[in-house]
């Protein structure tokens, strides 16, 4: 595994985020769309902590680059966002598009809208003696908006758009994510993470590396701003997340407007642990009534759960001291179409996840058995699919 003090992402001189423009040559193909949207993301580790995924998306045919990295607290380079915030981001993008697109349906008159989004998780226990457990927890959704409207109205509005978001379908219920592991070459059985019912798709290996972007200026979708102004409770600092034993709260906020041109731009928030902001763009293709100039919601939503998860492989790996040359996943996730933008007029709905686990190491097979399954259980982005959660709205206006 590449040194943490390196930064390839710097050295490979290509933007953070952008449209593949190769793919095709690669033979980038998505998952088997079984709801409405099915992507295909494969995540890559380029050091412990910085990775880049490629996503797939069948709805729209287009294939989108995105770079992750940690900051101090886990002694990471800091040059991309963390994976809890590309999560954020298309999460916020989701809602923004199914209010819009439902107050189009239903007649609304929105003049103006902000949407500002926190979420919470927690890491608990020791990974020591194996009680060291990822949670995550209810989201807020506050509302800004001017509308001539009945409050009463907007509000209901709000709430049926929320529901209507494909991410509805991860949030709601409990699913547990199913997975395939092969080490050096060969698969071999999970212990207890739970199998994937189908075969095992094939070891990208170096594939992420030959991506090329595709024409066009892509260093404005994702710009660093400095570091979170601090709040009381950002208290999670340097190394913080490398400690044996944690009892953390972590919470990163978005906030999402709608530019002049259309494109949706989401400046995020990393408070706890102490972190940077980072502003990135999004945009829905043709087929949901955008233009395609940015990355999609989901293609968002499934890089940062492929990311979140391949950084406890790497934070594991680090805090026991074990050999763990390189590790990839392909993540196939499975959607409805928005309810609102796709026009279902239902909730959005989803399937556990499938990941396909590839790790190459001097370790014994328990090894990689025993990886999975600490990955997993201290994900914070599994556990935001295994848990019931909901998103709680307030509405409020401009000054």
């Amino acid at each position: 595994m590449t040194d943490v003090a390196k930064n390839i992402l710097l050295e490979c001189g290509k933007p953070l985020i952008f449209e593949v423009g190769n793919d095709k040559n690669l033979s980038l193909v998505s998952a088997e769309n079984r709801h409405g949207e099915s992507l295909r993301t494969i995540v890559n580790s380029m050091t412990v902590f910085q990775k880049e995924a490629l996503v797939t998306s069948d709805r729209t045919g287009k294939t989108w680059r995105f770079a992750s990295d940690e900051g101090k607290y886990l002694q990471g380079t800091d040059t991309a966002p963390p994976p809890l915030c590309h999560l954020t981001v298309g999460m916020v993008a989701s809602y923004m598009n199914e209010i819009v697109a439902l107050a189009k349906l239903r007649d609304v008159t929105i003049d103006r809208i902000e949407l500002i989004q926190d979420n919470y998780y927690r890491m608990d226990g020791s990974m020591m003696k194996g009680t060291m457990v990822a949670s995550a927890h209810d989201v807020d959704l506050e509302v800004k908006i001017d509308s001539p409207m009945p409050k009463s109205e907007i509000l209901k509005l709000i709430y049926d758009a929320v529901s209507a978001s494909p991410l509805n379908g991860l949030m709601r219920g409990e699913h547990e994510s199913l997975f395939t592991l092969s080490h050096n070459g060969s698969e071999i059985e999970p212990d207890k993470a739970l199998p994937v019912q189908g075969p095992t798709l094939s070891d990208p290996g170096v594939m992420v590396d030959k991506v090329e972007p595709a024409d066009g200026n892509w260093n404005e979708h994702c710009v660093k701003q400095g570091p979170t102004p601090k709040l009381e409770h950002s208290v999670s600092g340097a190394g913080s997340a490398l400690k044996d034993q944690q009892n953390r709260m972590l919470h990163l906020r978005g906030v999402c407007k709608i530019r002049p041109d259309g494109i949706k731009e989401i400046t995020q928030f990393l408070y706890n642990p102490a972190g940077s902001m980072f502003t990135l763009l999004s945009e829905e293709g043709p087929e949901n009534g955008g233009q395609g100039r940015a990355p999609d919601a989901t293609s968002y939503i499934s890089a940062g759960i492929g990311f979140c998860f391949m950084t406890q492989f790497g934070r594991y790996a680090k805090m026991q001291k074990k050999d763990l040359q390189s590790y990839r996943i392909v993540q196939d996730s499975h959607y409805s179409l928005g309810g609102a933008s796709g026009g279902t007029g239902k909730a959005g709905t989803a399937d556990p996840l499938e990941t396909h686990v590839y790790l190459t190491s001097s370790e014994d097979d328990e090894f990689a058995r025993h990886i999975l399954d600490v990955s997993e259980q201290t994900c914070f982005l599994h556990a935001f699919c295994r848990t019931d959660l909901k998103t709680k709205i307030r509405l409020s206006g401009f000054e």
